[in-house]
């Protein structure tokens, strides 16, 4: 079969496809995660250089486009080198940003330059990726700023009026997108472009931290709209399928976020944040809130874990803040050689986004197998001897299980209170983002080990080797 130079475009396109659909599925495993990352960036490649074929680019556009490869890659091997895994759901809320930046640039670009030529579909398409490609760009940009703590959450906008603002907002750009119908290039398409920018900031500054994670993925899903309909507008076929793989993906984890999280996507968009972030226990953290509260050292802990035959860790985002991910996995590895039996309970929303805690672990090459499931992990509790709960809060309270009036109630949490020992490594008392108290702190299994969640690690394993643990196997 002899292929012509005009079809090679469109050979490519289908071949980037079939890599591309490989490439996500094989990031369904650890294991597989690396390679079907390079598998993925393969067929991103191809599609671009097919999409450049089809487009004959002349001299000067060569050069601005190797100029943007140059500049766009040394600022994500910078990134990818720079940011530590506190920063990883900033990074990835930015991300989210870029891609509904560039499907928004893309937009802009065929509307100004070949807006007249366009068909039905493409002026659709026009309006469509303008729309979603703005309000990805600045919501990412507004949920970046919060979760840096750049950005606070106003009062103003926890009003009822912030809904009249933004259903103005949105009709504005239903109107102008209604005009670009009959004028591309017209007024209208800047009208659009800053009625959605408004209305992405207008919708993400109210919600609180607590909701991050449904946020994150929910932005996720919208890059991948503005993506496949970007793809409409160029007609590239992988932007579609991507676009689309990505936009539904984005969407069934933020369902599973809001299941995890009890909660509804419409209380999270339009409720504001969740029990009020800013709330803390007994005014500020204090002890005051609690009145059964025992410590302990990590000696004391050190002692349980050398008597302890199963061991359960509950990284939470404390762990993420003290950067305690490798000193946490050298401790396992010292039970291990103990003959200790460890895992690590996962839950959904534990940490800034979601798999925020897997990441952190998969960096101190924790074995996948040791992390365990929210579903999976809960009825093993019971025959647990030692749960380590590692700055998490509102994830482990047991209120959401029997306690109407919290506001917890409903949530599914890790069910760590039905553990034989517990030990709950946190800076303070201070409350989570649901703002109200933890009843197992006050358990009679429960024992707080104060302090920063790396310094305790690191005194547990001092403690354990003190005690000789871990020589029995390196002697055998």
């Amino acid at each position: 079969m002899n292929l012509s130079l005009s079809q090679l475009p469109q050979v490519m396109d289908l071949v980037a496809v079939l890599l591309l659909s490989l490439g996500i599925k094989g990031l369904s495993k650890v294991r597989s995660a690396r390679a079907a990352n390079g598998l993925a960036a393969l067929a991103m490649a191809l599609a671009v250089v097919g999409l450049l074929i089809q487009s004959h680019p002349t001299t000067t556009t060569w050069l601005w486009i190797a100029v943007g490869l140059a500049l766009g890659g040394l600022a994500g091997v910078v990134t990818a080198m720079k940011v530590p895994m506190t920063a990883m759901p900033e990074t990835v809320a930015l991300f989210n940003g870029c891609g509904g930046l560039a499907s928004l640039m893309v937009a802009l670009g065929v509307a100004l330059f070949q807006g007249a030529e366009s068909g039905g579909v493409e002026r659709v398409s026009i309006a469509i990726s303008l729309f979603v490609g703005a309000i990805t760009f600045s919501g990412s940009i507004v949920a970046m700023a919060k979760l840096q703590g750049w950005l606070e959450t106003p009062a103003w906008t926890q009003s009822s009026l912030r809904h009249a603002v933004n259903l103005a907002l949105a009709l504005l750009c239903l109107g102008a997108a209604l005009l670009l119908w009959s004028e591309p290039a017209g007024p209208a398409l800047w009208l659009e472009v800053v009625a959605a920018s408004l209305l992405g900031i207008g919708v993400t500054l109210p919600i609180g931290g607590a909701d991050m994670p449904v946020v994150i993925s929910l932005l996720n899903s919208y890059s991948g709209v503005a993506a496949a309909a970007a793809g409409f507008v160029v007609g590239s076929q992988l932007l579609i399928v991507a676009g689309a793989m990505v936009g539904a993906a984005g969407l069934i984890l933020t369902q599973v976020m809001c299941t995890a999280m009890n909660r509804s996507l419409t209380s999270v968009l339009f409720g504001g944040a969740l029990g009020g972030a800013t709330t803390s226990v007994g005014g500020g953290g204090s002890e005051a809130g609690y009145t059964r509260i025992t410590s302990c050292s990590p000696e004391e802990c050190a002692m349980a874990l050398e008597q302890a035959e199963r061991v359960v860790f509950v990284p939470g985002y404390g762990l993420a803040v003290a950067q305690a991910q490798h000193s946490l996995r050298e401790l396992a590895k010292l039970l291990e050689a103990h003959g200790v039996e460890v895992s690590y309970a996962i839950h959904p929303v534990a940490g800034r986004m979601p798999g925020h805690m897997n990441v952190l672990l998969a960096e101190a090459d924790v074995p996948y197998e040791q992390l365990i499931e929210m579903e999976t992990i809960n009825p093993e509790f019971p025959r647990t001897d030692v749960v380590i709960v590692l700055g998490a809060n509102d994830v482990v309270n047991p209120q959401a299980k029997n306690d109407p009036t919290s506001p917890l109630y409903g949530m599914p949490v890790l069910e760590v209170d039905q553990a034989r020992q517990i030990f709950v490594v946190k800076r303070s008392l201070g409350a989570g983002y649901a703002g109200i108290a933890n009843a197992l702190f006050e358990l009679p299994q429960t024992a707080m080990v104060f302090g920063d969640a790396k310094a305790v690690l690191n005194g547990l394993l001092s403690e354990l080797r003190g005690m000789g643990v871990g020589k029995e196997k390196a002697l055998v």
